[in-house]
């Protein structure tokens, strides 16, 4: 049997235009600029003019890539690549088996490729109410991706109150994740505290028997 090729492998991603290619290096430019400048000096002293002057793009051009300054630090381009994988999975494989799998490969990617991002989004999101706000309005959105996959795999409606509830439900999970990995100064391995969340959603809330006292 050959493997399933994964979309959220580098290699095996679609070869992109010249277009798309300066798209997500202008986009990369914002962000890298954007972090450099809230290591320097905080997030309420960084600015969009400040952010573009450093990217070498005007504010217009950033404006355009992120409508606002949180979705500089909160977007990237792993949520469609996540459905998709996830609609590659075998379709007799265990649903929480395939979201482990596409969690795992999407953090993976992501700590790959700039650990320091995620870092900063968990920091940010636990330091600063206007990040966490549009953390949750994002992860919204990507929840409603996700239903849909859900949708496709479980025969249900993706609107149905079912999915609409898991799907949400690991949304959430994740993004307490982050945040608990931030409070905790990022102690422990993020994989193993993904794969606590997913236990959770999994097999429900652990629960411990109250002790019995001796008389």
């Amino acid at each position: 049997m050959t493997a399933a090729r994964s979309p959220l492998s580098p290699a095996d991603r679609p070869q992109l235009g010249l277009r798309e290619r300066k798209k997500i290096k202008t986009r990369e430019a914002i962000r890298t600029a954007t972090y450099a400048l809230i290591k320097e000096q905080g997030y309420d002293a960084t600015t969009v003019e400040q952010i573009a002057e450093r990217a070498e793009v005007s504010p217009s051009t950033v404006f355009r890539y992120f409508p606002t300054k949180e979705d500089i630090v909160l977007t990237d381009e792993y949520d469609p690549l996540m459905v998709e994988e996830l609609r590659a999975r075998p379709a007799d494989e265990p649903w929480i088996d395939s979201l482990r799998h596409v969690m795992r490969l999407a953090l993976d990617g992501t700590m790959a490729e700039d650990p320091e991002a995620i870092r900063v989004r968990a920091h940010l999101g636990v330091q600063i109410p206007a990040v966490r706000a549009r953390m949750l309005e994002s992860m919204s959105q990507t929840g409603r991706m996700l239903c849909e996959a859900l949708a496709e795999r479980s025969g249900l409606a993706a609107d149905s109150l079912q999915v609409r509830v898991y799907a949400m439900s690991l949304i959430g999970g994740l993004m307490e994740v982050s945040m608990y990995w931030a409070e905790n100064g990022f102690e422990g391995d993020m994989r193993d505290l993904l794969d606590q969340a997913l236990d959770v959603l999994d097999q429900g809330l652990p629960t411990k028997k109250p002790s019995t006292t001796q008389r």
